[in-house]
């Protein structure tokens, strides 16, 4: 009977060691002084940070650099494609060198990786570069992967295999909270402590008459400077209040756009996308009718800023300032932000600033809107904090380059070297021993049915996973929840994983009690139905941390029950001659599932709001349900009496 054990919540391969028999040269290898203690674990945390660095660090790294959503959901998704394809040269890995020698020149050239994009991140087109080593990074830990999935094999005897499955998970798990968690909360302390004190301002509106609109800046380009390092950014209010009687439409729309000029011609920010701003004929047509059908039939209603008289709400110039100079090379940047207070008080220009030393001298606007339908005095707090955010995240790359220049050196002394790891030059050199472990797979039973479920399973999750922290990072006015790094950071990084994994524990527990049959109902609900977490805070978008906790956490506790169902029908499809190459095939195939959707995903919630998205991911959910029911499964898997059939 084939061994085998639970896996942990790790897209790419570390099932690949679950269910392989013993060898004589395991056995060997596994009485070896240096005990698995000694690697394993290093050995499995090191392959899950690189995976969570590439696949969500960079999109929150990417969001609070400016980059839009669009944009970060379409190239971080190309991203997946070397676990997509990573099949395609396992039996390289497998059959040049040792997995050993591998494994270590993969953790040096990935801390080059990670250390040229700390040095890309300060560079001028700083996107293209970045995405170019993080696609090397890309690369790199997707062979690593296969290297220390075949390394565990051979190190190893079947016992034990099994034994410290639970062992790699911990640590996988641990790296997912030290990526996603700790490091971006480190990004985030640095952040902060890299700028100024925050300013807190609080803007009235209130029945008096709407003064002119006149050029409000110029007054505070007389303003005196404080000139004190620990000063907080100055501001400068255009009127003392808002007027509830309101504006024009033209009086108000010359006054946005007078801001927005100003900002960009001093290169405190870059001019607004223009939709869609492309040559004619450079889309498809059959693209554009389709965005311009999605966005008139389901994106977001227009703001109805109009009122009697065609009046729209009044408007107020925010008009910020450096106390202190900006030093060469530095960018702060600059986050004006609702903090609370009435939400009929809305930021129409100015979310957003890059001060360098160029233009640090400079005042630069924000512009608050009052909706026109308010009919009473009331009030909103803001806040605008500034850091330094490319210094931030170059000190977390910078880190983890290192992290990885140790493990390597420490990995060439502590990785046993078993009988069994050696090159298998001869077996790659026929056509044959290419070709028969791929086509093998596609010959299974049922086939077209697995095939729909790799793909599908996670369809929905696809799409959401790409937006959860841009939706939580970005502005209230803009449909997000206004967080800071930090608190991303613990909501989805730390409290989060820990509800994934407790979610997984739970699911692996439920499996190995009553078999993945039996379970797998529960499993794919699981997976799917806590997506309306989201929905509820787009809906709501509260001001509570704890509220906001709880629901991601619900979610994430879902997601780590029911992708135990993945992982164990991915083990059940890989039974039997050639299971590491078809447990390879099954996580590239699942990479393209999580791949195609994640790129349209950006470019749906851009048209649709995030609302309206999050409307979009439950209907999402049903693919999955549907590939669910026709896929083939023995009764028994999972449980302690499986005999070891296979599909």
């Amino acid at each position: 009977m084939v061994a085998r054990a639970r896996s942990c919540d790790c897209p790419w391969g570390l099932g690949n060691a679950v269910s392989a028999p013993a060898t004589p040269q395991s056995s060997t290898a596994a009485a070896a002084v240096r005990g698995p203690w000694r690697w394993v674990p290093s050995l499995y945390f090191a392959e899950g940070i690189p995976y969570v660095v590439v696949m969500s660090m960079a999109v929150i790294m990417y969001k609070r650099l400016g980059v839009s959503n669009r944009d970060i959901a379409l190239f971080t998704s190309w991203l997946y494609l070397p676990w997509v394809i990573k099949p395609l040269w396992s039996m390289v890995v497998e059959g040049l060198g040792t997995r050993r020698r591998w494994v270590v020149v993969m953790q040096w050239l990935l801390a080059a990786g990670l250390a040229a994009t700390a040095l890309a991140l300060n560079l001028g087109d700083y996107f293209r570069y970045t995405l170019a080593t993080l696609a090397f990074v890309a690369v790199m830990s997707a062979t690593h992967d296969i290297a220390a999935d075949g390394f565990y094999l051979l190190g190893l005897s079947g016992h034990q295999q099994a034994w410290f499955v639970g062992i790699r998970s911990t640590a996988y798990r641990l790296a997912t909270i030290v990526g996603q968690g700790v490091l971006v909360m480190l990004a985030g302390w640095l952040e902060s402590t890299s700028g100024l004190p925050p300013t807190k301002l609080t803007i009235d509106a209130t029945t008096a008459t709407a003064a002119p609109l006149e050029d409000a800046w110029a007054t505070a380009t007389a303003t005196p400077m404080t000139n004190a390092a620990d000063a907080p950014i100055q501001f400068t209010l255009s009127a003392e209040s808002l007027s509830l009687t309101g504006r024009t439409p033209q009086e108000a729309k010359a006054f946005v756009k007078q801001a927005q000029q100003w900002n960009v011609q001093h290169g405190f920010c870059e001019a607004p996308e223009e939709k869609p701003a492309v040559e004619k004929g450079a889309k498809p047509g059959w693209i554009e009718q389709l965005e311009n059908f999605l966005r008139r039939t389901f994106g977001p209603a227009e703001k109805a800023t109009a009122g009697k008289n065609d009046r729209v709400g009044d408007l107020v110039a925010v008009v910020l300032r450096m106390p202190v100079e900006v030093p060469a090379g530095s960018r702060q940047v600059v986050q004006f932000d609702h903090d609370g207070g009435d939400p009929s008080f809305s930021i129409v220009e100015g979310e957003r600033f890059v001060v360098t030393a160029d233009n640090w001298r400079q005042p630069f606007v924000a512009v608050v809107q009052v909706d026109a339908k308010l009919d009473a005095p009331s009030h909103a707090e803001f806040e605008v904090r500034s850091g330094d955010v490319r210094y931030a995240w170059t000190t977390v790359f910078y880190v983890l380059a290192g992290l990885f220049l140790v493990a390597a050196v420490y990995h060439s002394f502590a990785m046993p070297r078993p009988d069994g790891d050696e090159s298998h030059g001869v077996a790659i050199a026929s056509a044959s021993g290419w070709t028969e472990p791929l086509l093998s797979f596609f010959r299974k039973p049922g086939i077209i049915a697995i095939l729909a479920y790799l793909v599908f399973y996670r369809f929905a999750e696809a799409q959401l996973g790409k937006l959860t922290s841009p939706f939580l990072l970005d502005t209230r006015e803009s449909g997000g929840l206004g967080l800071t790094t930090g608190e991303v950071g613990f909501a989805y990084g730390t409290f989060g994983i820990a509800m994934l994994t407790l979610g997984g524990i739970v699911g692996g527990l439920a499996a190995a009690r009553f078999g993945l049959k039996r379970c797998l109902w529960w499993m794919v609900a699981a997976i799917n139905i806590p997506n309306v977490a989201y929905l509820f805070l787009s809906s709501t978008q509260p001001d509570s941390l704890w509220a906001i906790n709880l629901a991601v956490g619900v979610e994430m506790f879902g997601y780590g029950f029911g992708f135990t169902a993945y992982l164990l029908y991915c083990m059940y499809v890989a039974q039997g001659e050639h299971q590491t190459v078809h447990y390879a095939l099954c996580t590239g195939i699942m990479a393209l599932g999580m791949m195609l959707p994640g790129m349209v995903s950006g470019w749906l919630q851009d048209i649709l709001g995030y609302q309206r998205f999050f409307v979009w991911i439950m209907i999402a959910t049903i693919p999955s349900f549907l590939a669910t029911w026709f896929i083939p499964l023995d009764e028994s898997y999972g449980r302690e009496d499986h005999a070891g059939s296979q599909p």
